[in-house]
């Protein structure tokens, strides 16, 4: 096999590099950004792979706290190259917005960041629509309001799966002000079904000057991770919401509108799944959940608002208060199962610090049988009363830690034992905000 010059394909002589998928095990908002940004130094590119301007991955670094939507979280260390890949979809007035408040905040941004010609946009239309099929759903009364984050990503997916979506690329042909017009035709007519008001009858043209600085950042991602990989460098893989969220394995209907699994990444950037070494997945040393749907571990109401307080829990998107709750060791080893865990980062251990006792759900009971598997239906879920292995706390901060050693004896108890139930190694471990509170293991 030969490449265009005639020499031997980088694929069949010399060693090609790593690619590691970094994934969420619960709900999302586990704390995926920092891991990425802890290794973003070790590699070359770091490219999304699914999801929209919906995630809220939030770096704090050199004293500031960064808060990054669509462009990948490697965007903060000088010469890695950041890539958005075809499974995104992008919303671009929001992607320039990022873009621009970084360059101003000091970020050198201009010739680092790509986006796929085949991701689909995002339109003001789409937010319209997310936000009218939200409201006719709570008047429903009847549990089907989904509580997502209104950005337009359902409705973007919607149109990409229908074959009717428009594609960056679309947006950089000669009738692409009319592929904008088409699609804004037909939200309209959605949107007078529900008896909302239409969307603006400008973004075609809006559309089409953002285009203009699309065509400047356009890549063609997959041959980007090739050549990468090709040239021996290290490859992340980022993911956005979490395994408890995937529209196939996750707690449907109350999921998103793509797939969050490490199963995607390839598809999500344009590579063969044999590219994939490695899948770290991230969990909160608690469960926390944004939006409706089956939280099994959810607290009481008092615990709820003094852990929400202890670990700052409201949405880096949205600003909602997150749910919160014992951590799951049955959506855990489900997301250990679902993605191929190579090793677990554990995220915000600290937060429990002052707690007397911690406790893990290792089973769910649903009627009079005993489940340790997640059931497939959100019914189900809702009739689950967890099953509970209750350890003893550390009473003891947590947040100096930078080596194993330096945690408490029962802290370390609690990691071994979520390692046990989850199924995968812990090989890492946060203990606050900053970077250097991150204790690597492997």
């Amino acid at each position: 096999m030969t490449d265009r010059a005639g020499s031997p394909s980088p694929k069949t002589s010399g060693r090609r590099g790593s690619c590691t998928v970094v994934v969420g095990c619960q709900w999302g908002d586990e704390g995926k950004g920092k891991i990425v940004d802890v290794l973003a130094p070790e590699a070359k590119i770091v490219a999304r792979y699914q999801g929209g301007a919906n995630a809220g991955h939030t770096v704090h670094a050199g004293g500031m706290e960064f808060v990054l939507h669509q462009i990948p979280s490697g965007v903060l260390h000088p010469g890695v190259r950041c890539l958005l890949g075809n499974g995104v979809v992008l919303d671009a007035r929001q992607f320039f917005a990022e873009y621009d408040e970084l360059a101003a905040r000091g970020v050198q941004v201009a010739g680092r960041v790509g986006v796929s010609a085949r991701a689909h946009v995002v339109f003001r239309h789409h937010r319209a629509l997310d936000r009218a099929t939200e409201e006719v759903a709570g008047r429903a009364a009847d549990g089907s309001e989904i509580g997502t984050t209104g950005r337009g990503i359902g409705p973007a997916y919607e149109d990409k799966t229908s074959r009717r979506g428009v594609r960056v690329a679309d947006l950089l042909e000669p009738d692409g002000k009319e592929a904008v017009r088409r699609s804004l035709h037909r939200a309209n007519s959605r949107l007078g079904e529900l008896g909302a008001a239409p969307a603006a009858g400008c973004e075609p043209d809006e559309t089409l000057e953002l285009a203009e600085r699309l065509r400047g950042v356009v890549a063609d991602v997959g041959q980007e991770i090739d050549d990468a990989l090709a040239g021996g460098e290290s490859v992340l893989l980022e993911g956005a919401q979490g395994t408890a969220l995937d529209v196939d394995h996750g707690t449907y209907p109350y999921v998103t509108s793509s797939t969050t699994t490490a199963g995607g990444a390839a598809a999500g950037v344009g590579i063969g799944p044999t590219e994939i070494g490695a899948v770290t997945g991230v969990a909160k040393a608690y469960a926390t959940r944004v939006g409706n749907g089956p939280l099994p571990t959810e607290f009481t109401d008092a615990m709820e608002v003094r852990m929400r307080s202890l670990g700052s829990e409201f949405g880096a998107t949205t600003g909602r208060p997150r749910r919160c709750g014992w951590f799951d060791g049955v959506v855990a080893a489900y997301a250990c199962r679902v993605n191929g865990l190579t090793g677990i980062a554990v995220t915000k251990l600290d937060v429990l610090d002052t707690l007397p006792e911690v406790k893990i759900a290792t089973a769910y009971r649903i009627g009079t049988h005993v489940h340790r598997t997640l059931p497939a239906t959100a019914r189900a879920l809702a009739e689950a009363r967890p099953v509970y292995e209750t350890l003893p706390g550390w009473q003891s901060p947590t947040g100096a830690a930078r080596r194993w050693r330096d945690l408490p004896s029962r802290a370390q108890a609690y990691l071994e034992r979520v390692q046990e139930v989850a199924g995968a190694p812990i090989v890492m471990v946060s203990v606050g905000t900053r970077r250097s509170q991150v204790i690597r293991l492997a």
